[in-house]
C-alpha cells in the first residue's frame, strides 16, 4: 500500500485522541473514502457504543511509520543486472566488458529470460 507523502509528514501532528474518520480525513487531507479502505485493510480502529469507528491518533501514527514504503535494495551480483523489460533483477550473458576510465567498466549483456540489452556499470578488480 502506497501511502501519499502529505500523510507520512502529517501524522506525527496527530494528537493521542479519538477522531471520527471525517475529522481525521480533513486533518490529513485525504478523502474519506481512502482512509476507509485503509481501516479496512488493517488500520487501527475501534468503535464506540453506538457503532461509530473511531481512530486513536497515535495508533494511527505508528500504522504509518509501519506502512510507508521504504526500499528494499540489495547490492547486485556481479552476473545481475537490471533489466526494464522484465523489471526485476536478472541475471545475464556477458556480451562485452569496456573499461571507461581508471577502474571504471561498462558492461553490457543480454537478458536471459527476455533476451534483452541491458547495461551495467561497474569497476574493475
Amino acid at each position: 500500500m502506497k501511502l501519499p507523502h502529505s500523510v507520512i509528514v502529517k501524522s506525527p501532528g496527530l494528537l493521542p485522541m479519538l477522531y471520527t474518520v471525517r475529522e481525521l480525513s480533513k486533518e490529513l487531507s485525504i478523502p474519506e473514502r481512502t482512509l476507509r479502505d485503509w481501516l479496512a485493510a488493517g488500520a487501527p480502529v475501534q468503535k464506540d457504543n453506538r457503532g461509530r469507528m473511531m481512530v486513536n491518533g497515535c495508533l494511527f501514527y505508528d500504522w504509518v511509520q509501519e506502512n510507508k514504503n521504504r526500499k528494499k535494495t540489495r547490492k547486485l551480483k556481479d552476473n545481475e543486472s537490471y533489466c526494464f523489460r522484465c523489471k526485476a533483477v536478472v541475471p545475464f550473458q556477458l556480451i562485452e566488458k569496456r573499461a571507461i576510465k581508471g577502474k571504471l567498466v561498462h558492461l553490457k549483456g543480454i537478458c536471459v529470460y527476455c533476451g534483452g540489452v541491458i547495461n551495467r556499470g561497474g569497476r574493475d578488480e
